[in-house]
């Protein structure tokens, strides 16, 4: 079995390290065009998964082996099936799903699955101008048609906001 390198410095990957032996692994020597294609890079690796999980009819990442990508070696797709199942992969996965399922009125958004980053750079592009933080909010936090907020959490994270820049620019400090 092929074991896949750690993607040290690489954007989204939470609880790795930073190279700091100066070779560029720091996500901060990334242009866009490379952030854009590790983007869809890892998004054709989770579309992958979750058609293997759907053709495989299982949630074991060992029975997707046979489901590959057309593009991929057939020992890189092997080792990532290996390293889907094992490990830190499956803890992260488990603790996600607890947190989910444990706090669902904290999980209350109108935006899906879409990031923050993502659902703004694409009401910018709609807009054509930079959206406040606030708007950003209200689109993502507001059911559509209504000016009701999801949940009384988000009106209190909004009025919090409010009254601190408020009180922030009342006093003249930017």
């Amino acid at each position: 079995m092929v074991r896949l390198s750690d993607y040290v410095g690489c954007p989204d990957d939470r609880g790795r390290e930073s190279s700091s032996s100066g070779g560029g692994g720091g996500s901060a020597s990334w242009t866009p065009a490379m952030l854009d294609f590790w983007t869809n890079f890892r998004k054709s690796l989770w579309e992958a998964r979750d058609k293997a999980a759907k053709i495989a009819d299982s949630q074991d990442p060992t029975a997707w082996m046979d489901y590959g990508l057309v593009w991929m070696r057939r020992d890189y797709w092997e080792s990532l099936c290996h390293r889907w199942a094992t490990g830190p992969q499956q803890e992260r996965s488990q603790a996600a799903k607890r947190n989910q399922e444990g706090h669902p009125e904290n999980n209350v958004h109108t935006s899906g699955s879409v990031s923050y980053a993502t659902h703004s750079q694409k009401l910018c592009h709609e807009l054509e101008c930079a959206l406040t933080f606030c708007e950003l909010f209200d689109r993502t936090h507001k059911w559509k048609g209504t000016d009701d907020y999801v949940n009384e959490s988000a009106h209190t994270i909004v009025e919090t906001y409010d009254r601190t820049m408020a009180n922030r620019y009342a006093k003249g400090t930017p």
